[in-house]
C-alpha cells in the first residue's frame, strides 16, 4: 500500500472536519503567532519537515502484513487520528474569551501539535523508514519552538487567565 494514503484520513480530519464544523477555525488553526529569532528558523524547518513528511510518504510503501512492527505502527497512527479528531472538535468550539481550556485541552495545551507527533511517528513506523523518522523528529523540536512562541502570544493576549492555566495544564501530557 502506497505511503501517501496514510495523508488522506489525517488531511480530512485536520482541514475537512475542521472546515465542517467551524469554518473560522480553520483560520485560526493556521495562524502562527510572532516568532523572534531562533523562531524563524524553527517555523521554517517545521515548514520544511512538514512537507518532507508528505512528500516522502509518496515514495514510501506500508507492508500489509501482521507483523508485531506493523500492527504497533496501526495503533499508534490510528491513536494519533482519533487525538487529532478530538482535538479539532474541541478546537472548534472555543470558549468566548478565545482560550481554549475545555475537553481535551484540560490534560494539554497542545493537544494538536501531539496528534500530529503520534500520527507521524505511526506513519514512520508502518513505511519501517528511517528518513520519514528523522523528518519527524525534526518536526516535533520545530514544533516546541513554535509552541514557545505560541505561550508567548498566548501571555501576552490572555494575561493571568493564560498563566493560571499554564501552571494547571502540562505543554504537551
Amino acid at each position: 500500500m502506497s505511503g501517501a494514503l496514510l495523508l488522506l484520513p489525517f488531511l480530512c480530519i485536520r482541514f475537512g472536519l475542521l472546515s465542517i464544523l467551524n469554518a473560522d477555525a480553520v483560520t485560526r488553526a493556521a495562524h502562527f503567532a510572532p516568532m523572534y529569532g531562533k523562531e524563524q528558523i524553527a517555523y521554517w524547518v517545521y515548514q520544511l519537515s512538514t512537507a518532507a513528511i508528505f512528500v516522502g510518504l509518496f515514495f514510501l510503501r506500508v507492508p500489509l502484513t501482521l507483523s508485531w512492527p506493523v500492527i504497533f505502527g496501526w495503533v499508534v497512527y490510528l491513536f494519533g487520528l482519533v487525538l487529532c479528531s478530538i482535538s479539532i472538535v474541541d478546537f472548534s468550539a472555543p470558549s468566548p474569551n478565545g482560550l481554549h481550556q475545555d475537553g481535551i485541552y484540560r490534560f494539554s495545551r497542545n493537544p494538536m501539535y501531539l496528534s500530529y507527533l503520534i500520527c507521524f511517528l505511526g506513519m514512520a513506523l508502518l513505511t519501517q523508514s528511517m528518513f520519514l523518522f528523522s523528518a519527524v523528529i525534526l518536526f516535533q523540536i520545530s514544533a516546541h519552538w513554535i509552541i514557545l512562541a505560541e505561550e508567548r502570544w498566548c501571555s501576552q493576549t490572555f494575561g493571568d487567565l493564560y498563566e493560571q492555566y499554564k501552571r494547571s495544564v502540562k505543554r504537551y501530557i
